[in-house]
């Protein structure tokens, strides 16, 4: 057992879940959890949440999730389960790179979100989710995995929800709102006993100007506008991070490239946005994505020295791939990244989970776990 290796939070799930989530994805005439509208989905869910939580103990995980088998995405499932959010099939789905880096490819397309009134957190099924799994672990650490309140501003901003006569007239509005629900969420989610509480993002790399990927980079841009944009993402999370601190909680963090059907999302070099999100932001600990050379220069971690008390976990593994990891490549990396932060605040993981949608990515269960070992295997002789 490493406690130095660690996983992000989704795992691929079973076939017994999957006949049900591939119903969910094609319909919004349903109700979020879904669980009074297909029979037998609810006790589904709970036994495979069993049996994958066995298997990270069997496997020598130190702290356990619920494998995200709860979610249907990474971070829809969590708006879906505010008061005052309609789901609906949405005309397109996300766009992601295709393998080919060059066709555009689609997701699946129950990503719309209509604001129907004041949003609230309050009784938030994920509470339910997360006594669930405290009740299985037998006094384990566990961590939960929602999306960052940037994220979710950054989605609902960008909609068409913002307007004269709706719920949210301004951008300023919709803040305050998302703000307040935020912290609704998070008391109850401490006061269910919850101790790490992880935000997930994607859009940071929006913000550095060597994506090509990012309609905030190139010429013809108002910098000025951007860098407001991004400084009030920062500031959005800080709030919501400094209200779990003062409620005893951890909060961490997982930035992400995008991870749908083992595709990714954009480019975006760590060092371009390090001054911004690695240094602002006040997350206990940091899950950063180095797979490739897409996230550029090690030399990012350098904003993290004057912050001793910061964990950073280098996802120089793969979760899209099928095949074990370049043990000499992670080595070298984690050489490189103790060369610039202390060797003892520096963790090993995957760059994201194996399944951030239910679908999952392109390898078997059996493929997955044997890469989960191989992480195990690494820290245990990396750092003894």
């Amino acid at each position: 057992m490493s406690g130095k290796f660690q996983t992000v939070g989704s795992l691929l799930r079973p076939e017994s879940l999957l006949s049900f989530k591939r119903r969910i994805e094609n319909r919004d005439d349903i109700t979020y959890p879904f669980y009074d509208d297909f029979e037998g989905y609810e006790q589904a869910e709970a036994d495979a949440t069993r049996a994958v939580v066995a298997k990270q103990i069997q496997h020598g995980l130190t702290i356990i999730t619920d494998g995200e088998f709860s979610k249907s995405l990474w971070h829809l499932d969590f708006v879906w389960g505010l008061r005052g959010i309609s789901r609906y099939i949405a005309e397109h789905g996300y766009f992601f790179r295709d393998k080919d880096e060059t066709r555009k490819y689609e997701t699946r397309r129950d990503i719309g979100l209509r604001i129907t009134a004041p949003l609230s957190g309050g009784g938030h099924h994920f509470i339910s989710v997360f006594k669930r799994l405290k009740g299985i672990v037998e006094g384990r650490p566990t961590k939960l995995c929602v999306p960052s309140p940037s994220h979710i501003f950054g989605e609902l901003s960008w909609s068409d929800n913002i307007k004269n006569g709706g719920v949210y007239s301004s951008t300023a509005d919709l803040k305050a709102g998302l703000v307040k629900a935020y912290k609704e969420f998070v008391e109850e989610y401490a006061q269910a006993g919850g101790e790490i509480l992880q935000f997930d993002d994607c859009l940071w790399e929006i913000f550095a100007d060597d994506n090509p990927n990012s309609p905030y980079t190139g010429q013809n841009i108002d910098h000025d506008a951007v860098n407001a944009l991004a400084e009030e993402f920062i500031d959005i999370n800080n709030t919501i991070i400094d209200f779990g601190h003062s409620l005893g909680l951890k909060i961490w963090t997982h930035n992400c490239r995008g991870n749908y059907d083992s595709r990714n999302m954009g480019g975006g070099s760590y060092v371009k946005i390090a001054n911004l999100f690695l240094k602002q932001l006040k997350y206990d600990r940091f899950f950063l994505e180095w797979d490739d050379d897409r996230a550029g220069s090690m030399e990012a971690l350098a904003v993290f020295k004057d912050r001793p008390d910061t964990e950073i976990v280098i996802g120089l593994l793969s979760s899209k791939t099928n095949t074990l990891d370049d043990e000499e490549r992670v080595i070298r990396l984690l050489d490189e990244a103790s060369r610039i932060i202390p060797k003892e605040r520096l963790l090993l993981s995957h760059q994201c989970g194996f399944a951030s949608c239910d679908g999952g990515n392109e390898l078997t269960e059996d493929e997955q776990w044997a890469k989960i070992d191989q992480g195990i295997r690494i820290a245990k002789e990396y750092w003894g």
